[in-house]
Formats: structure tokens, C-alpha cells, sequence
């Protein structure tokens, strides 16, 4: 029997109008020894100028699902000052601007009394909460999906909150 509950890449797909994600932690799932964030440390930026050799398949996804209409937004709650994880996001983010998301930063402790959710999550036309759930270390071990009422009314009001208090990243600076 087939599951009632759409993929990430359904939700995506069939989403109507918004879908937002917030991201919650200071590092994800970090090789220190090779690939992205160890060419970062070692001095390697991509040049905005070079489109072909930054563009990769998420920014395809997000510039058509923009292209479809629907506003694209990622909040990034971030400790500060930044850990070196998050100044390694910062530099990489004009790629998600350049496809169309819109991209918002908010220090810690300006969110200190804002009902945050436990886990980040990317939220579906205020309907489908695609929860990602990471280990202490920052691996990735799993996601859950929901509509569950209650999570995606938490999901929302957490995310306009956090957006309206977060700073523009053409605006933000990591120090």
C-alpha cells in the first residue's frame, strides 16, 4: 500500500506557494580533512563570476521552483561570534541568492524568546514540516514528515518570527 506521506522531492515539487526552511546549529557534518569545507579552510572561495563552476543540481531545483512562483526562504540562526563552520556558509550563500532564495541571518541571542522547534526543518505552504534530524556531530540521521496541525502551526510562527527579527545576508556580517 502506498504511503500517504509525500517525499521531500514531492513537496517540493507540488508546493503552491512558500517553502522555508530554518536552520538551527553551528556546523553540519564536517570533514575537516577533504571536500567543500577543507578546500574552504584551505583558501579555496568560488568566484561569483563563475557561474559554471559554483552552479550544481540544488540550485537548479530552487531557481525552477522560484521560476514556478513560489517564494523560496532560508532563516539561519547562527551563535555568535560565528563558528568557522558558519563563516564557510556565509561565503557559499550567494550561490542560494543567485537562484533565488531569499536568505536571512539571526544571532542567537536576539531568538531567546522566540518557541523554536527542536530540530531545523523546511516548511511547505505553511502545511508540510520536513523535519531533519542530525547527531551531535552534525551527521545527518534521518528526516520525519508531517502535517500534523499543531507542528506546522509551531513550524510557522517560528519561522515568521525569526524572519522578521533576521538581517538580509547582503547585510549580515560574520566579524
Amino acid at each position: 500500500m502506498p504511503s500517504s506521506v509525500p517525499t521531500f522531492d514531492e513537496l517540493i515539487a507540488n508546493c503552491r506557494h512558500s517553502a522555508e526552511h530554518l536552520e538551527m546549529r553551528d556546523s553540519y557534518a564536517v570533514d575537516y580533512e577533504e571536500g567543500p569545507f577543507a578546500e574552504w579552510r584551505n583558501g579555496f572561495r568560488h568566484d561569483p563570476s563563475d557561474r559554471e563552476s559554483w552552479w550544481r543540481q540544488w540550485l537548479d531545483l530552487i531557481q525552477e521552483t522560484v521560476g514556478r512562483g513560489i517564494v523560496v526562504r532560508r532563516a539561519r540562526i547562527v551563535s555568535e561570534p560565528v563558528s568557522e563552520y558558519t563563516k564557510f556558509l556565509y561565503d557559499g550563500t550567494f550561490t542560494n541568492v543567485a537562484a533565488g532564495e531569499q536568505v536571512r541571518w539571526l544571532p542567537r541571542r536576539r531568538a531567546s524568546d522566540i518557541a523554536l522547534p527542536g530540530n531545523d526543518f523546511w516548511l511547505f505552504d505553511d502545511q508540510w514540516v520536513h523535519w531533519n534530524h542530525f547527531a551531535g556531530d552534525g551527521s545527518w540521521t534521518g528526516e520525519e514528515i508531517t502535517d500534523d496541525p499543531a507542528a506546522a502551526k509551531l513550524c510557522t510562527e517560528a519561522f515568521e518570527a525569526v524572519w522578521a527579527r533576521a538581517t538580509p545576508h547582503d547585510q549580515y556580517e560574520t566579524h
